[in-house]
Parts: C-alpha cells; sequence; structure tokens
C-alpha cells in the first residue's frame, strides 16, 4: 500500500487557485499515477504527475499530464468527464462506510458525488457544493471534441475538507484515497491508478484498495 504525506503550507490560506497553481510547484509533494493494473487490454499510460498540499480547510491538487491525445467535450458539471481527458481523486475517512469522488476533465469540470459503491446510496453534490471546487485549467474552459498529437496539461483544484467528509478544524492523522487516470471514451482508453488496484477489469471504486493519504 502506497503512502502520502499531505503538507500543510500557510501561503494557501490567503491565495486564489491560479496563484496556487504555482506554488504547489514549490512547496507541494509530489507523486506520480503510473500503476498499469490492466496493462494486457490497456496499456497506454500518459506521464501524470501531481503535486498536492492543504490549507486550513482545502485540500490542493495540481495535476500535470503528458499524453497523445485531448478530449474535452463535457463543459458541465456532473456530466460524464471520465469519458474525457480526466483526472480523478477519491477519499475516504477512516471507519466510514462511505468515500467521495471527485473527477475532472482536463478544462475542469467536475463530477463529484458520496457514495458507498458505484452503484449503491450514490449522492451527487449540488450546485452550490460543486461552486465551492475550485478549479484552474491551463488550458481554459472551453469544449473541444478529441485531438491527436502530442499534449501537455495541468489542473489544479481546490476541494474543501467538509466535501470529503472531514471537520478542518479536527482533521485525523489520516484518510484513505486514490488517484487515476482514465479516459474512456475517447480512441486511447485507460485506466492509469496511483495505488494499485487487484481487480479483474478497470474498476476505480475501489475503497479496499486506497492508499493512505497522511496529515
Amino acid at each position: 500500500m502506497k503512502s502520502l504525506l499531505i503538507r500543510y503550507i500557510e501561503k494557501l490560506n490567503d491565495i486564489d487557485i491560479e496563484s496556487a497553481n504555482d506554488l504547489l510547484d514549490d512547496l507541494g509533494v509530489r507523486d506520480t499515477i503510473d500503476t498499469l493494473n490492466w496493462a494486457t487490454e490497456y496499456p497506454y499510460r500518459p506521464i501524470t504527475q501531481f503535486n498536492i498540499a492543504r490549507s486550513k480547510d482545502s485540500i490542493f491538487i495540481k495535476f500535470s499530464v503528458r499524453g497523445s491525445m485531448l478530449r474535452a467535450i463535457y463543459s458541465n458539471d456532473q456530466d460524464p468527464v471520465h469519458e474525457d481527458s480526466c483526472v480523478e481523486f477519491f477519499c475516504m475517512p477512516l471507519g466510514s462506510d462511505r468515500y467521495t469522488n471527485f473527477e475532472f476533465n482536463c478544462i475542469g469540470t467536475c463530477s463529484a458525488s458520496s457514495r458507498k459503491s458505484r452503484n449503491e446510496e450514490v449522492v451527487p453534490f449540488n450546485v452550490e457544493q460543486l461552486k465551492t471546487i475550485k478549479r484552474y485549467p491551463t488550458l481554459g474552459r472551453r469544449a473541444f471534441n478529441e485531438m491527436e498529437g502530442s499534449f501537455e496539461w495541468e489542473l489544479t483544484v481546490k476541494i474543501p475538507f467538509i466535501l470529503m467528509q472531514l471537520d478542518p478544524d479536527h482533521l485525523p492523522e489520516k484518510i484513505m484515497g486514490n488517484f487515476y487516470k482514465c479516459a474512456d471514451g475517447t480512441d486511447s482508453p485507460h485506466f492509469v491508478t496511483w495505488n494499485p488496484v487487484h481487480t479483474d477489469k478497470p474498476d476505480f471504486h475501489c475503497p479496499e484498495y486506497f492508499g493512505e493519504l497522511n496529515f
């Protein structure tokens, strides 16, 4: 099981999401999404890194991706962004029977919910909750059809702890979580994870395979 430190950075309390994009490069903890759990059927692996840190009330993640295709046809929150060029963060407090999934395409469109499993007791976040998730995509926010070539893009997101089932004034020592890179609906479908997932077919909705995220 992988383990990751989410470092507290005081400056994140006072800057906007675009400024946090640069700060995370310097002070965030860097890791890589590079585990091919289903390599035989889905061998493609874009180069995907993330830098992570936290403020008093939120977690900040900067995803950096380099790959050979790019798609972002969805521009409305709660659209199926996993079909586009997508990065994801799932998390769960220790002892909870529910986890939270945050999914973003490369222009920052978000699909997010609290749930017991992929199809059990799924509660999507409402419009007001989604507005509290700040995003800074380097590609801008305009949708586009799939393109072939060599592309680099970044997405920085700020997610309030309260959406992660956490009290910012009483954070636990650690929670469980995983990070993903996918693009189900493209000509180069792929399913890459941070912590390994041991299932026969691609499935990110597996909290039993989450790694440790330490505060």
